[in-house]
């Protein structure tokens, strides 16, 4: 079945009902509904929301009922919708269409909050709370049990799988805020995990970690201690630089991918053999920046089966880009899906939306999905409905 799905939120399917949406979602052309499991926080402005407008969903919670038996040391957190809601157990069986879970693994501040020492520890010690650790052994044992355990107690067809690396310094905290002009090369120094579990692997891998910590600490404190604001491009070329001739920074930035890789091909162990496991790469705009986050698309490719890439991008010009880069790099390991937003700040007209759509289709990428749901004005349904019923 080619993969044509709508990305959404429980609440907001919770509010129209669920025999509306999926009657509705059919319509314009979807066959999918990838629903999320587990999830963040945020601030999320409904177009069409009867319930009110702006919705504040509760931090790090699960939209499916967890046997806790299943966890280890840390547990998920049921969100309230639960006690009157299943919407997993509605959409699975009202059939009609299928049902796919999206799963935000390592992102995640309300438990970073409760276990600081899972999460990510920069080259000062700070915690980094709404970042998980993808080397902590507890945080690993979550994100496989999670799942696993979806997997296992209703009958989705497979996984959209986001987050399961190192997030970015700059990513995920409710209010950021500083004075000092952010660039890429102090937030990508800033972002790195230099906790105990990553020294550790770090050091059998035969990386100077402690070396390594040692460096991004002085540079980092050298250039906060001076007057120099760097401009964009001197950031970026400083960075590529460490990178390249800083010794140990390109071989531990290589290490973590493999740490990652192992995480994906241990979930893809653990759940229900017939469930289809995507991996969502990256927050990195455009999907090549994943390897930051210790992405690597050929190898999760190999060990998932699919990459769901991020086509966030203003324009189907840029769509097709990113998609050529992607499909280069995944080369043979595995299936491709896309996703896109048929709005703001992105493909913002019937046309753009339908080049995307078709360009996709012509480099050989039909499954596709759109993000979100909720968050659609009813233009943006119509520019789908369009796109959708020319492939």
């Amino acid at each position: 079945m080619t993969y044509r799905a709508i990305y959404a939120y429980v609440w907001d399917i919770v509010e129209r009902g669920v025999g509306d949406v999926i009657a509705e979602v059919k319509d314009i052309g979807f066959n999918t509904i990838t629903l999320a499991g587990a999830y963040h926080a945020g601030k999320f402005l409904r177009p069409r929301g009867t319930g009110g407008k702006v919705y504040f969903p509760e931090d790090g919670t699960v939209y499916f009922r967890p046997d806790l038996s299943r966890y280890g040391r840390i547990k998920p957190v049921p969100n309230h919708i639960l006690d009157d809601h299943d919407v997993f157990a509605e959409l699975t069986e009202a059939g009609g269409i299928a049902v796919n879970a999206w799963m935000v693994l390592l992102h995640n501040t309300r438990l970073g909050e409760a276990y600081p020492d899972a999460t990510v520890e920069n080259a000062f010690g700070d915690r980094l709370i709404y970042a998980l650790c993808p080397s902590n052994p507890a945080a690993r044992e979550l994100a496989v049990a999670l799942c696993r355990d979806v997997t296992d107690r209703y009958p989705v067809m497979g996984l959209s799988i986001e987050t399961p690396g190192f997030l970015p310094s700059v990513h995920g905290y409710h209010h950021e805020f500083n004075l000092v002009k952010p660039n890429r090369w102090l937030d990508n120094q800033l972002g790195l995990c230099f906790c105990e579990h990553c020294r550790a692997g770090a050091k059998a891998a035969g990386i100077d970690c402690e070396g390594l910590r040692a460096q991004v600490r002085a540079g980092v404190e050298s250039y906060l201690a001076s007057d120099i604001d760097l401009p964009d491009d001197m950031a970026d070329a400083m960075w590529l630089a460490d990178t390249r001739t800083g010794g140990e920074m390109g071989a531990f930035l290589a290490w973590r991918c493999t740490v990652v890789t192992s995480l994906v091909a241990e979930i893809r162990a653990a759940v229900r053999k017939d469930a289809a496991v995507a991996i969502i790469p990256s927050v990195a705009r455009p999907t090549g920046g994943a390897w930051y986050e210790g992405t690597d698309l050929e190898a999760l490719a190999a060990a998932a089966g699919t990459i769901e890439a991020c086509f966030y991008e203003p324009s189907a010009a840029r769509v097709l880009a990113d998609a050529w880069d992607v499909k280069r790099r995944v080369g043979n390991a595995g299936a491709i899906r896309g996703i896109m937003r048929a709005s703001h700040p992105d493909l913002n007209s019937a046309a753009e939306v339908a080049a995307a759509v078709s360009g996709l289709h012509k480099a050989g990428i039909d499954d596709i999905a759109f993000y979100n749901y909720g968050f659609y004005r009813p233009r943006s349904f119509e520019w789908l409905r369009v796109a959708l019923a020319g492939t």
